[in-house]
């Protein structure tokens, strides 16, 4: 049995990448492609279009690897160029639509947290597809709204009226379900 030693030390790995080192490319690959496989399951509801998001995001990861200027964490840097890989193909599929609306200023935070986490995936998914990319960015990856609008060419005031619709759609499902998983609320 062979063993490939591991670099410890990102930087090197990362140089290594630079030099389109085939060896330190798939080194990189495994130590992110679990998460990042997961950062792209959030905005398709299919993993096989995950899937697909992932690869073409570490093809541009190692095409601009140079690019990468050690300001902040390179997990970070990755999940953000797969963030917009997951944007530009739900763009490609014209699944991405909003609608323009005003929103109430209300808040739905009354989630509970005993639910699986694959139920709440689903619930995920069940959004439409604005609703869902959103929430996805702003709850679970922690854009702000103007970053959201920037990214999605929509105003923030769009962003937030995304959100508000999908928190809401989002607690009537939970409240379907404990009405008809448990017989009452």
């Amino acid at each position: 049995m062979k063993v490939i030693p591991l670099y410890k030390n990102e930087r090197q790995l990362i140089a290594r990448v630079a030099k389109n080192n085939r060896e330190a490319q798939q080194q990189l690959y495994k130590k992110f492609s679990g998460k990042m496989l997961s950062v792209c399951r959030m905005y398709t509801k299919d993993v096989q279009h995950a899937e697909e998001v992932m690869l073409n995001g570490f093809l541009k990861v190692f095409t601009h690897i140079s690019d990468f200027k050690s300001d902040g964490s390179f997990e970070g840097w990755v999940r953000r160029i797969m963030i917009r890989e997951a944007i530009s193909f739900l763009r490609r599929q014209k699944k991405l639509e909003f609608q323009e609306e005003v929103i109430l200023n209300e808040s739905f935070n009354n989630i509970q947290s005993d639910i699986d986490v694959e139920h709440i995936q689903r619930l995920i998914d069940g959004l439409p597809e604005g609703y869902r990319v959103v929430f996805v960015m702003y709850a679970i990856e922690g854009y702000k709204h103007q970053e959201i609008a920037e990214l999605l060419n929509i105003t923030p005031g769009t962003s937030k009226s995304q959100l508000f619709k999908a928190r809401k759609m989002l607690q009537e499902k939970l409240q379907m379900k404990n009405t008809s998983g448990y017989g009452t609320t």
